[in-house]
């Protein structure tokens, strides 16, 4: 570490300038706004992050405490609610998006060798959902039941890392499986998920890609083994079986490759 310098300020020094004006301009991030400029809302969003901050006053409060070092820490608007809240509903949303796909880029290369504690060359994702609760009367958009607002955070996950691949912000009653049409397959790839992404025609898709999907059978899913394989108990795997769906509708979705 540089004496004199915050740690805040040398952690935003590796983050590439370049790339964020591109970012910026690609969308006129800082055309006609008076106010925080992009980068001063990213290293709010930033800060917050890093210092587990959860409101717009808890940031403005924990700032303003060292209001002599920000200019150093990199800020140059004014910290103050009224203005970072401008920003946010200002500034439009693709420029962070953007941002975070080239960190996410730069990042993914450094974790590609790191060990997943098991022998496997392959990439592994895994795909889960959040639901994310609102105050109804701050977000009446976001009805999610009679007295409750949500929204859903979907997200892909590299587990060599973890790094987020994948990130999709939906209404609170969407449903999970649906998120199985957005995400592109990589071939050769594993893909971790739980029961809620059951859908056989989808499922599909991912085999037809040459990936690889790993689940949970929901109740009552009809299966007709066709042979087994011995397995070693020591390794804590119960059992190996190929299986065929054996319900028409099923079978349909996922055609039986042998």
């Amino acid at each position: 570490m540089f004496a004199g310098r915050t740690v805040f300020a040398q952690v935003i020094e590796h983050l590439p300038p370049h790339e964020f004006q591109k970012c910026v301009a690609r969308y006129a991030g800082n055309y006609k706004f008076r106010g925080f400029s992009c980068l001063d809302q990213f290293l709010c969003l930033a800060f917050a992050q890093l210092t587990y901050r959860e409101s717009l006053r808890d940031i403005e409060a924990c700032l303003r405490s060292v209001q002599s070092k920000l200019y150093h820490m990199g800020f140059r608007g004014k910290i103050s609610r009224s203005t970072l809240a401008d920003a946010n509903e200002a500034h439009d949303w693709r420029i962070y998006a953007d941002f975070a796909q080239v960190l996410i880029h730069i990042a993914r290369p450094m974790y590609a060798g790191e060990s997943l504690g098991f022998d496997l060359d392959n990439t592994v994702y895994a795909l889960d959902s959040t639901t994310v609760d609102l105050c109804l009367s701050v977000f009446p958009w976001a009805r999610f039941r009679a007295t409750k607002t949500a929204v859903k955070l979907h997200t892909l996950l590299d587990l060599r890392g973890p790094i987020p691949t994948f990130i999709e912000v939906s209404d609170g009653k969407l449903a999970d499986v649906t998120l199985l049409d957005l995400i592109v397959p990589e071939p050769g790839s594993f893909y971790v998920m739980d029961r809620a992404y059951l859908d056989f025609e989808r499922l599909h898709v991912l085999h037809d890609a040459g990936a690889f999907f790993v689940t949970r059978a929901k109740r009552g899913l009809r299966l007709r083994r066709r042979y087994s394989r011995t397995v070693d108990a020591n390794t804590g795997l119960r059992s190996d079986h190929t299986v065929v769906l054996a319900s028409p509708l099923s079978r349909k979705h996922y055609p039986d490759p042998l």
